[in-house]
């Protein structure tokens, strides 16, 4: 494989832009290509964002010997069907999350992963932050004392039309794969596997949930309260209560600059992450990425497989709890 890691953007949404943005600053990385439905948006894209081609359809896209990792960045009910395009083409992929719909989907992507002996990942970009990496390592290390509660909450107001992706049944729309997958994920990654969780939620005409709140029982008693939201700006914040003081990671949780630990009676300590946050943080996660490739991997040590597959298995029951069914269900 080549020193510099070659990317192919599967779509030219707003993630992608974002991506890309990320892309353009990450050392040893470069945009090779744009795939996307239409030739004119492909085209659109790659010029913006300094592409060497641009194509008119997914399958010039993983076809294109120039390219060593798909980035799937459709809406969730498209992943699978991306992924598949890409393996069998023989790329890598690195998907945006959720995985899938659900946890039937993901495994499936799994297997056709190992069939075709291509690295997966999902894009779950906090996972790869380095003041999230941090905070974990010193909550697990118990430098902070013993972890009692998390709360985690991502809202924001959705202001688009009912044929949005984020308000359509069919493309997997709601709160709680879109949002309240980065809570779950924080939960997990400071407290370790839920025992149980509970979700109560508002749904739409349409079926989907507009707003979710999670509680969460993990090991050893802690507790944990999550909260998603499409209707109402909330603090995007997360904090860790402990029996020795509290962690505060500001907003934007899900890709922090720093945060800070508060012991009882003292002051607030700035805590950072042991490397730089690149671009937004989706750096982050293509460094990630890139690491993998060149040692051989076919999955990431931070983002692993079963770890993605738990917290769809969790997204799946939650819905069930909530109410929210999609066709791909069955």
């Amino acid at each position: 494989m080549a020193d510099v890691t070659r990317w192919g953007i599967l779509a030219t949404g707003k993630i992608a832009h974002t991506f890309a943005e990320d892309l353009a600053v990450t050392p040893g990385n470069e945009l090779a290509a744009v795939g996307s439905r239409r030739l004119e948006s492909a085209q659109a894209f790659g010029d913006r964002h300094g592409a060497a081609a641009a194509y008119g359809s997914y399958e010039e896209l993983v076809a294109d010997p120039d390219v060593d990792v798909i980035y799937v960045a459709t809406p969730h009910a498209l992943h699978l069907d991306n992924a598949r395009l890409a393996f069998e083409a023989g790329k890598h992929v690195l998907c945006e999350k959720p995985l899938a719909l659900n946890v039937a989907e993901a495994e499936e992507m799994v297997r056709l992963a190992r069939q075709h002996d291509r690295f997966l990942m999902e894009a779950m970009w906090m996972a790869c932050n380095p003041v999230i990496l941090r905070l974990a390592e010193d909550v697990r290390a118990g430098r902070f004392g013993v972890p009692r509660q998390v709360h985690a909450e991502l809202g924001f107001r959705v202001d688009a039309g009912p044929d949005d992706r984020m308000f359509n049944p069919d493309l997997g729309g709601g709160a709680l794969l879109d949002m309240g997958i980065y809570p779950l994920t924080f939960a997990h990654l400071m407290l370790g596997p839920a025992e149980e969780l509970t979700a109560a939620a508002t749904l739409s005409e349409a079926g989907v949930d507009l707003d979710v709140a999670i509680t969460g029982k993990y090991a050893g008693g802690a507790l944990a309260t999550m909260v998603a939201s499409m209707t109402s700006w909330s603090s995007r914040e997360a904090s860790i209560a402990t029996d020795l003081g509290r962690v505060h990671v500001p907003q934007q949780f899900h890709h922090p600059t720093h945060a800070f630990f508060t012991p009882v009676g003292g002051e607030p300590e700035r805590i950072e992450g042991d490397g730089p946050v690149v671009g937004l943080g989706y750096g982050n996660e293509i460094l990630e990425v890139a690491r993998c490739l060149h040692a051989g991997l076919r999955e990431s040590p931070l983002v692993p497989l079963d770890h993605t597959l738990l917290l769809m298995r969790q997204m799946d029951d939650l819905r069930r709890q909530i109410g929210v069914r999609y066709a791909a269900d069955g």
